[in-house]
């Protein structure tokens, strides 16, 4: 069984409250921060101007601009991505019953490359202009997922390991892939392009880039949120999930889903931004223990803030040049993650 939580229920309420109200106060900050800041009062001042209908004075037109059209939809897409990335590592890891796997496992960061480095160098889907590399990134994802999820899957369903052998070994053929595109390129710069995209960036954020990975967040955390019990009795081993009424191969297919179409969705407008679906939820297990209920509600919280942070840091650690996340949440992800490691106390549900 799922070890006990350490935390009460009222310690809980007060850690959610605690993220609620620092993502609160991040999210304005993060917006008036930059390569030039713009003091808090007129961001806030902008943003109530914007929401509901008021004027500004012309001489403000400029700093409005930059808060309402190029900060707040990328700061906003921050939280979002940090959100959705956490939500599926819980959905990856519940999926394969390891703390170690993450949500691109599956082959979907690998393949959403070879899509984004086609549209580079041969430009591909040309006709959907600035779109363009979203597209052909969703599609190379969804279409890697998809042969992962044929090959690994046997006549007995498809096993936790065989799962993730699939994924890694497709994940090596695809980064091969995108390697003899960009190599062959004919114009020489689509290596820059190419990795900047693949280790993770917000720098094209726009209102229209929000509804999708909000709504596909959204989706996932709820389902997760809703089949939780279900969760960790799969986590006790395939043989306890079925004698309790859960089938594990029914369970493990929809999570399959579940972490591809998020991902995807994720990945198609911020590139491959490690660690984070990795170390936010095997922390929140650490300090919670192993049960979702909690974790679904702490985690994407939990992640949301730490992305518009790291977002923070690629802005202004090196101006006027930027920071791929990636590297940031590289630089964080390690160390943290070698501590959590060393002091975990917890078990990862069963065996087989």
């Amino acid at each position: 069984m799922p070890t006990p939580s350490r935390f009460s229920p009222r310690a809980h309420a007060l850690l959610v409250l605690a993220l609620v109200l620092a993502l609160g106060l991040s999210v304005p900050a993060a917006v008036s921060w930059g390569a030039a800041a713009i003091p808090v009062a007129d961001t806030a001042r902008f943003l109530w101007a914007a929401l509901t209908g008021g004027t500004i004075p012309a001489s403000d037109f400029t700093d409005y601009t930059v808060v309402l059209q190029i900060r707040t939809p990328r700061v906003l897409l921050a939280a979002v991505v940090g959100a959705g990335l956490s939500v599926l590592g819980l959905a990856a890891q519940a999926m394969v019953r390891n703390p170690l796997a993450d949500p691109f496992i599956l082959g979907v960061s690998s393949g959403a490359a070879v899509g984004a480095s086609a549209v580079v160098s041969w430009g591909l889907f040309s006709a959907l202009g600035g779109l363009a590399l979203n597209a052909a990134a969703f599609l190379g994802a969804l279409l890697a997922s998809v042969l992962v999820y044929a090959l690994s899957r046997g006549p007995g369903g498809v096993a936790p390991v065989r799962l993730i052998l699939t994924g890694v070994v497709l994940s090596f053929g695809f980064q091969a892939l995108m390697s003899a595109i960009v190599f062959f390129d004919a114009k020489g710069d689509a290596a820059r392009t190419v990795m900047f995209w693949m280790l993770g960036s917000l720098g094209a954020a726009t209102w229209e880039q929000l509804p999708l990975p909000a709504l596909t967040t959204a989706l996932c955390l709820g389902w997760l949120g809703w089949r939780s019990r279900d969760l960790d009795t799969l986590a006790m081993g395939d043989g306890s999930a079925a004698s309790l009424g859960v089938d594990p191969d029914r369970m493990r297919v929809q999570l399959f889903v579940l972490t591809v179409l998020g991902t995807v969705a994720l990945v198609s407008v911020a590139g491959t931004i490690g660690f984070v679906g990795l170390v936010v939820p095997h922390a929140t297990r650490i300090l919670l223990g192993p049960a979702h209920r909690r974790a679904t509600v702490v985690a994407p919280l939990a992640g949301a803030l730490f992305m518009v942070w790291v977002d923070l840091v690629s802005r202004v650690a090196v101006p006027p040049r930027e920071l791929p996340l990636g590297v940031v949440t590289a630089l964080v992800g390690v160390p943290v993650f070698v501590v959590l490691v060393r002091r975990a106390g917890y078990v990862f549900g069963g065996s087989r």
